[in-house]
């Protein structure tokens, strides 16, 4: 893909949000149910959507925040993966967490848990400047021109 000037391209902005809303729910499952999946056979979308499953006095709370955090990491490896640009990286992960509110909003009501509130601000922040680092290097790389050997040809005296 070039990055020449910007092309506003509805369908590929709106793939990339569903792209990056299913690989977060995707991990997050596969991540709650290695952490949560042993301890309890309740196992259900209640650890995904209800705040009252952030709780810093139970163990299976604690699971709950290191799967959210995990998470994050992993978001921020896909963003470098489907966004792919630096710039572009906190939009698409506010994006993310606003619709995973709105989620959890329609799931069990407004969330009134701070810690709940504390774990998405911190995902959020996790995933947007991790992901930003991502991309940066990404796109910092060397550009490889194999093949072409343009240094040692100027080099050489002419005869």
């Amino acid at each position: 893909m070039f990055y020449g000037a910007a092309v506003f391209d509805p369908l590929l902005i709106i793939a990339q949000i569903v792209s990056m809303q299913s690989l977060h729910y995707l991990s997050l499952g596969l991540l709650q149910w290695l952490l949560l999946g042993p301890y309890g056979p309740n196992y259900s979308l209640y650890y995904f959507f209800d705040y009252h499953a952030v709780n810093v006095h139970k163990f299976s709370g604690w699971m709950v925040i290191v799967s959210f955090l995990a998470n994050s990491v992993a978001g921020a490896g896909y963003l470098c993966l489907v966004v792919e640009r630096a710039k572009k990286c906190l939009d698409f992960t506010a994006t993310l967490y606003i619709t995973h509110l709105l989620f959890c909003v329609f799931h069990t009501g407004m969330p009134a848990n701070l810690e709940w509130w504390v774990l998405q601000f911190t995902g959020l922040v996790i995933m947007a400047v991790l992901g930003e680092w991502l991309c940066m290097r990404r796109e910092m790389r060397e550009i490889p021109l194999s093949g072409l050997n343009w240094g040692n040809k100027a080099r050489q005296p002419s005869k």
